[in-house]
């Protein structure tokens, strides 16, 4: 089953009591940028959408998530992780796939992300930062990480940790995928 993002964005927008042109406001976006959303005619990126949520606030999680069972889920197989991307993002060149651990993480301080980043594949020329530790494990491919001013290709059994505030990106320039487990504290997406 697809995810309609743009319903979904509409139904918690409205659920807020936000029009659209609030909304936009509150995200610093154009209020057409939410109308063409909700109308599934543009698929915005994981940052877009995050930028988007934090006018409301709510996180990529949270937006993602399905109602979760009443007794607290210990164990997920691969088809229960939680996609984080959308389909535009999917077909486009240098695809970065994002599956998370768990559905609702309003009660975890901890986010755990199956990452898989294409040939190609960019977290984009404006280098991430949020107030977090992250840290990961190359399990197969090679990845380049920026932190700051150092840049490092990583690739199988490598790893990484550092203090999110430090801007940085992942960057696929080689032939073959990359694949990592990456985790997060607090949670960003």
């Amino acid at each position: 089953m697809d995810f309609d993002v743009g319903a979904r964005l509409r139904a918690i927008r409205e659920e807020k009591g936000l029009s659209q042109r609030q909304l936009a406001i509150r995200a610093g976006v154009t209020n057409g940028t939410i109308s063409l959303i909700e109308q599934n005619r543009n698929s915005p990126s994981v940052a877009s959408l995050r930028k988007v949520l934090q006018g409301i606030p709510m996180s990529l999680a949270e937006f993602f998530a399905s109602e979760m069972p009443e007794t607290e889920k210990i164990v997920f197989r691969p088809h229960e992780l939680v996609e984080l991307t959308t389909e535009i993002q999917k077909r486009s060149k240098g695809r970065i796939f994002l599956r998370q651990v768990g559905g609702d993480l309003r009660n975890r301080t901890l986010q755990i992300l199956h990452e898989t980043y294409e040939p190609g594949a960019d977290t984009g020329r404006t280098m991430l930062q949020h107030a977090s530790e992250e840290g990961g494990l190359v399990i197969e491919g090679r990845i380049e990480l920026t932190v700051g001013d150092q840049i490092e290709v990583l690739g199988e059994g490598d790893t990484y940790l550092f203090d999110s505030r430090q801007p940085h990106r992942f960057r696929n320039p080689f032939s073959e995928p990359c694949i990592m487990v990456s985790a997060c504290t607090p949670p960003y997406l």
